[in-house]
């Protein structure tokens, strides 16, 4: 039915006028009456009008209970890990730790819940992904005056609730000022090559240093937890030209690995061959040395037996020199001193044949020994016979 339609308000049709509010006031009196345990004599009337003691009696059970619900709202409950920083008409008035706390109801008193376990991120450079760049924030210039685009993001916990509260209108914005200027400071003061390679982490490490201090000096209630470099690279205009001086630095740095390792692999093979050439013609130096001593110790002891016996010392040396020279040749001639001719004997050649024949014949046949006729014997002719006993004679002292 529309609220426009005359007929609205009107009960059960025909020309009833609209609802009669003395009616609906008793009506209401009587369901308060039936709730409380109040019931009316015989002799009231049904539609009197609610007495001044009865609308008080109301009024103050909805007073009880509205302020029942207003002091109830004063308790709070701060769980593990979080902290409860209560106001007093706006006033920090103390901290509370984990379990169930009361304070006066609002408007006197409230309450802000602190989470200090949790671990608040604040991207620099870049929004949710590093491919949405913020360039107004990732453009850096080095020491070498080369420009950067540098992305990192910074992890970090509350660990004053109070200063995080009341200190800092944004502290949010505090961390993410205090990481950028901090980030500009240290790569200003580094150049590019240290920056993009093998100082990352070293900045991000003064950098989270640096943070820190400023984060302190505002006193935000903040500990920076983590600075994680996610890329730096040069600009994209100059990228290009970028990749082909890695590329040629990197060849530079092979061609000189290359050559370190040649020089690794040569010098020490010289110089281990110099040493034992050093130390051959050291020990040679002292053989010759020691054979030279000896064998004038030696001359000293035959001169002094020359002096006792000329003729006995003679023989001696004659003969040891005849052994000396006959024990390093292979072939042996014999004089016969009853006038015969001069005999030949391969002594060599005799026991190689002897050598060869003690062999098993499995051996001998896979690899037969190869000997060689001996040579026919010279001429035995008066001539040679008194040639060489006069060069005997000539050598005898």
């Amino acid at each position: 039915m529309s609220l426009n339609d005359p007929q609205w308000g009107k009960r059960g049709g025909g020309n009833e006028g609209p609802p009669d509010l003395d009616e609906m006031w008793r009506r209401f009196n009587q369901k308060l009456n039936s709730l409380f345990g109040r019931r009316r004599g015989g002799g009231e009337d049904p539609g009197e009008t609610p007495s001044v003691r009865q609308l008080g009696g109301g009024a103050g059970l909805i007073v009880l209970v509205v302020l029942v619900a207003w002091l109830a709202s004063g308790f709070y409950i701060v769980v593990e890990g979080q902290r409860g920083v209560v106001l007093t008409f706006g006033k920090f008035s103390e901290v509370t730790t984990a379990g169930l706390h009361w304070r006066m109801p609002y408007p006197i008193q409230s309450n802000e819940i602190v989470d200090l376990t949790g671990v608040r991120t604040v991207e620099v450079g870049y929004r949710n992904n590093v491919k949405t760049k913020v360039l107004r924030e990732s453009l850096m210039l080095t020491d070498d005056e080369n420009i950067t685009d540098i992305q990192f993001a910074v992890q970090y916990i509350l660990k004053d609730p109070v200063d995080y509260l009341f200190t800092n209108r944004r502290p949010e914005d505090t961390v993410l000022q205090a990481a950028e200027s901090a980030f500009r400071e240290i790569v200003g003061k580094s150049k590019m090559d240290f920056v993009l390679y093998e100082g990352r982490e070293q900045i991000a490490v003064s950098a989270q240093t640096l943070m820190q201090q400023i984060l302190d000096r505002y006193k935000t209630g903040i500990s920076i937890s983590k600075v994680t470099m996610q890329n730096a690279q040069p600009p994209e205009q100059v990228q290009a030209a970028f990749d082909d001086a890695v590329r040629a630095k990197q060849d530079l740095e092979r061609q000189k690995n290359e050559g370190q390792a040649y020089f690794n692999d040569v010098v020490p093979k010289a110089r281990g061959t110099a040493s034992r050439l050093t130390e051959e013609a050291n020990g040679y130096r002292q053989s010759v040395i020691a054979n030279a001593e000896g064998e004038a110790a030696r001359f000293r002891q035959i001169l002094v037996e020359y002096n006792k016996a000329p003729g006995v010392t003679r023989e001696r040396l004659y003969l040891d020199t005849v052994q000396q020279i006959l024990s390093s040749v292979a072939k042996i001639l014999i004089d016969a001193k009853a006038g015969s001719n001069l005999l030949y004997l391969p002594l060599d050649k005799i026991i190689q044949m002897t050598a060869a024949s003690a062999q098993p014949e499995g051996q001998a046949s896979s690899a037969p020994s190869r000997v060689t006729e001996p040579p026919p014997a010279p001429d035995t002719g008066a001539r040679s016979r008194d040639a060489l006993r006069g060069r005997e004679r000539g050598e005898r002292p």
